[in-house]
């Protein structure tokens, strides 16, 4: 069980309060959980390691050693540090396999985040978020959630295409095929978005062993219980967690729920 974590940044003019909670549980099924989360200001992500490949709870892992490397913790990051840090987990997962792997023996591994940059003087403080594969990333704002990373998966491209509908793509035998990870190329594509950093947001970061289970509409009513700590001690990474698994926990489930606000 995770309970609910607090940091703070310092800036020149203000000071930025994180409060956060984070969970990662093999579920009902698996055997290993190849789930990884990294929840240390100013970045929080999560890395779902490529099930069924060579070493995905390794390559998952790795990720966060790099970004551990590459951001000072409770400081506002850069777009460019962020970015880099990207691209070496890229090299570092890239280097678990051997010259001679393909198909399922390369390592890899998703991820999904969001960081506090300072985007320079013209900019100015910006949550990032950053994606590669079927992780997402969601903005909780008004009671309304948001889905703000796109899927880079086999389905997602169907229903891009028009070809299915969303309903059909959740029960597609491609529906776990995903068209980009960290470590199956020799360049990774990521998408990233700059978002302004304002008086109150929050996040939701999550492996697809939670979106699986539960929809959007699922996800939103826990949030919308606005709680920090229920009466059992659970903080909202953990209480969506149970309910993924109560569903069937098909698949590692892995959360951070972040909220920040100014002073």
């Amino acid at each position: 069980m995770t309970l609910q974590q607090q940091s703070r940044i310092e800036l020149s003019t203000a000071v930025a309060r994180l409060s956060f909670s984070v969970r990662t549980d093999v579920g009902s099924v698996r055997k290993i959980n190849e789930d990884s989360v990294f929840a240390q200001s100013p970045v929080f992500l999560v890395a779902d390691g490529m099930g069924g490949h060579a070493q995905g709870e390794v390559a998952s892992q790795t990720v966060l050693r790099v970004f551990d490397e590459h951001i000072a913790r409770d400081l506002p990051s850069t777009p460019e540090r962020i970015l880099d840090a990207i691209h070496s987990s890229n090299d570092a997962v890239r280097d678990l396999s051997g010259a001679d792997d393909y198909g399922t023996a390369v390592s890899g591994t998703t991820l999904a985040g969001i960081a506090f940059v300072d985007a320079g003087d013209s900019g100015g403080y910006h949550w990032m978020a950053f994606n590669v594969g079927d992780s997402r990333v969601y903005t909780w704002t008004d009671g309304v959630l948001a889905q703000l990373s796109v899927d880079h998966s086999a389905v997602q491209e169907m229903v891009d295409a028009g070809l299915i509908s969303v309903d059909d793509a959740e029960k597609h035998p491609e529906r776990n095929v995903i068209t980009r990870a960290i470590g199956a190329e020799e360049f990774v594509d990521a998408d990233v978005w700059l978002l302004p950093a304002l008086a109150h947001q929050s996040f939701l970061i999550c492996s697809d062993g939670l979106t699986k289970e539960l929809d959007d509409a699922a996800i939103a009513g826990v949030l919308a219980m606005d709680i920090r700590l229920d009466a059992a001690g659970r903080s909202v990474a953990d209480i969506l967690v149970d309910h993924a698994i109560e569903h069937g926990g098909h698949d590692n489930v892995s959360v951070v729920y972040l909220e920040s606000a100014f002073d």
